[in-house]
C-alpha cells in the first residue's frame, strides 16, 4: 500500500520562478509569452492578477501545484461584495488525485478568511470537465455559464 502524499503549502519566493513559471505555462499554454512578465510584476509588487501565489511542495520539497489567488469587488454566483477568486489553480498531472488540489484550495479558504471575505469563487474554460469535477469535489456549486464577448476600440 502506497504512504499518503504530504503536501506542504507555502507563499511563493523568488526562489520559485522557475518551478511556477513551468505550471503557468502548462495551465495557460497561449499566454506563454506573457508568464514570465507576469511573474516578476508579482514579485515587485505590481501584478495585475494574483495577490498572493500559493505553491504546493510534495515531501521530498518538489513544487507540484500552484494557486494564485486575488480579492475581487464581486464574482458571478456569489452573494457578497468582496470576493476570494482562485485566477489559477493547478496540479502537476502525475500529482492530481492525491490531495494537492485540494490543500491549495484549503489554503485559498483559510487565506480568504483572512482577507475578510466569506466566500470563494473560481472560474473554468467549458469544455473543461476535470476542472469542474474537481471544484465540486472540494464544495464549489456551479453559479453557470458566462459567455464573454470583448471588442477592439
Amino acid at each position: 500500500m502506497d504512504r499518503p502524499v504530504v503536501i506542504n503549502v507555502r507563499s511563493a519566493e523568488r526562489s520559485d520562478i522557475s518551478s511556477w513559471l513551468r505550471m503557468r505555462t502548462a495551465l495557460w499554454p497561449d499566454a506563454e509569452d506573457e508568464h514570465a512578465v507576469e511573474i516578476e510584476r508579482y514579485f515587485v509588487g505590481k501584478a495585475r492578477g494574483a495577490d498572493v501565489v500559493l505553491l504546493a511542495e510534495d515531501q521530498n520539497g518538489r513544487v507540484v501545484g500552484f494557486a494564485e489567488l486575488s480579492l475581487r469587488p464581486f464574482a458571478e454566483g456569489c452573494r457578497t461584495s468582496r470576493v476570494a477568486y482562485l485566477e489559477g489553480w493547478y496540479a502537476d498531472p502525475d500529482m492530481r488525485g492525491q490531495g494537492v488540489g485540494r490543500a491549495l484550495v484549503e489554503s485559498a479558504e483559510e487565506w480568504g478568511r483572512n482577507q475578510g471575505c466569506t466566500e470563494l469563487a473560481s472560474d473554468a474554460e467549458v469544455d473543461n470537465e476535470a476542472s469542474m469535477a474537481a471544484h465540486v469535489a472540494l464544495g464549489f456549486r456551479d453559479a453557470g455559464v458566462v459567455r464573454c464577448f470583448c471588442k477592439e476600440l
